[in-house]
């Protein structure tokens, strides 16, 4: 994904979130007269027949001026919802439940925009996914030949790594070594593709997207063709994560209303508002930590921070939503982790079904 594709991911998000989140509650200078659109006399900021805002623009700044409020404000409401949602999640979900809505961006507004953000991101920072593939000049190699040469860099491999610790043990640089080996490197894990082109007759080599069959023929033959065709497969699996993400709520909402189902004030609406907050700060956490790791953090700190946060803002969710105790909502909090990983596998199942299925 280029820096282009990824801005413009960026801004259809917006786009898409603000068609959703109307303004509301914003205020502004007093409007007078007929409305533009339904005619009727306008007593304030809008018309309180049809709502249409009564200061309209037809210059290409005022354009300018919605898209970039479309990606960078949401109105303003956006710096009074990241911030609880950051550090107040269960505070931010039980005041929209219990109608404070105008100050807030919808959930459903943020997750759409998080979502395009986060696949921007992580496609234009860590990469497209693609099957690794045969290098042309290893292609029409007798197999004997190759297996002289991968013998060759292993033991070059096994030499230049003697002599960098060698190096380093005096005090001196090995930068050149360094470079050299990772040049054999590069040329011997082609070899070994190329090694396996030979043995299995696959076109990517011993790489296979999907390694069983299931006895279903249409299924089968979308496997064979994944294997086939391993990057076309990665691509719409790819595409199919973008497109399908939406699905991550209507999955964990009923595993969220099992904890609760007995509490008659907690209605099936609260447990979407919680579910849609809690996936929607994933999805910021999870662009964080890519924009963090090509920044250069430690990769260390950035496990830890994936395995750490998301428990943390769960437990401070569904004790400040649900006003449980400590010892509840730490329980509820593993509930909801195992629950997690349960949807996360139906989700991964269901987009491989789409990848084969097409």
């Amino acid at each position: 994904m280029t820096g282009i594709e990824a801005v413009g991911d960026a801004a259809t998000g917006a786009v898409m979130a603000r068609a959703i989140e109307p303004a509301h509650g914003e205020g502004g200078e007093a409007a007078h007269g007929p409305c533009l659109n339904c005619g009727t006399q306008r007593i304030g900021n809008y018309c309180h027949s049809c709502g249409q805002n009564g200061h309209l623009h037809r210059t290409i700044s005022g354009f300018l001026h919605d898209i970039l409020h479309g990606v960078f404000h949401f109105e303003g409401k956006i710096w009074d919802t990241l911030p609880l949602l950051f550090f107040k999640p269960g505070e931010l979900t039980r005041r929209y439940i219990a109608g404070e809505r105008a100050k807030f961006v919808s959930p459903i507004a943020m997750f759409l925009f998080c979502v395009f953000l986060m696949f921007a991101v992580v496609g234009s920072l860590a990469g497209e996914m693609h099957a690794p593939e045969i290098r042309e000049q290893d292609r029409n190699r007798p197999l004997s030949e190759i297996k002289q040469s991968l013998a060759r860099n292993e033991a070059q491999i096994n030499t230049l790594k003697a002599q960098i610790k060698a190096e380093e043990r005096a005090g001196r640089d090995a930068t050149a070594l360094e470079a050299k080996l990772d040049s054999v490197q590069e040329d011997t894990d082609g070899l070994k593709l190329a090694q396996g082109f030979l043995v299995t007759g696959s076109r990517t080599g011993n790489f296979k997207a999907l390694g069983f069959t299931t006895g279903w023929d249409k299924l089968d033959k979308g496997i064979a063709a994944a294997n086939e065709n391993p990057n076309l497969f990665l691509y719409r699996l790819q595409t199919s994560a973008y497109k399908y993400s939406w699905l991550l709520i209507p999955l964990s909402t009923p595993l969220v209303w099992l904890l609760f189902f007995w509490k008659r004030q907690y209605k099936f609406y609260d447990h979407l508002v919680f579910v849609t907050l809690s996936i929607t700060f994933m999805l910021v956490m999870v662009t964080a930590l890519t924009i963090a790791g090509a920044l250069g953090a430690p990769e260390g700190a950035i496990a830890v921070s994936a395995m750490v946060i998301p428990p943390l803002h769960i437990y401070k969710q569904v004790r400040g939503a649900y006003r449980s105790g400590r010892f509840t909502a730490l329980m509820r909090t593993g509930v909801l982790i195992v629950f997690g990983f349960v949807v996360l596998v139906l989700y991964l199942a269901i987009l491989l079904a789409l990848g084969i299925m097409k």
